[in-house]
């Protein structure tokens, strides 16, 4: 798969996830990056070499980071996340609300939800850009 085939929504969250969860390596420099699935959730991988290595859990967490810095709302209510907000996964997708009861509103419109953290995502990308 190259690049181009990903979809518009993984091409977003690559470019917030960054790096590679077992290398730490920048995503896109081995090539198209590879969407695999830990547990629920959908990651990107830099390269196949990849595939055969284990998860680093302090780049695990700076994935999280970088995704809900990204994010930086709840989705439902509209306002700033707590320093440690609640999330789900909703279609390979983590997605993070301020409290449980909004899990319960995205289940019900997932693709209304994503759209909106697309939308965060694709913001903070754009500012990201005019910082540099």
């Amino acid at each position: 798969m190259t690049a181009q085939e990903l979809s518009e929504r993984d091409q977003i969250r690559v470019a917030v996830q960054e790096i590679c969860p077992v290398s730490g390596q920048r995503l896109g420099e081995h090539g198209a990056p590879i969407k695999v699935k830990v547990g629920e959730e959908e990651v990107f991988l830099c390269c196949r070499a990849c595939l055969n290595g284990k998860i680093n859990p302090q780049h695990w967490a700076t994935i999280h980071a970088n995704f809900a810095q990204a994010q930086r709302i709840c989705p439902v209510m509209k306002h700033d996340l707590p320093k440690q907000p609640k999330w789900t996964i909703v279609r390979g997708q983590i997605v993070y609300v301020c409290c449980p009861p909004c899990t319960k509103k995205i289940a019900a419109e997932p693709e209304k939800f994503l759209k909106q953290i697309d939308d965060l995502y694709m913001a903070s990308l754009q500012a990201r850009k005019r910082m540099q």
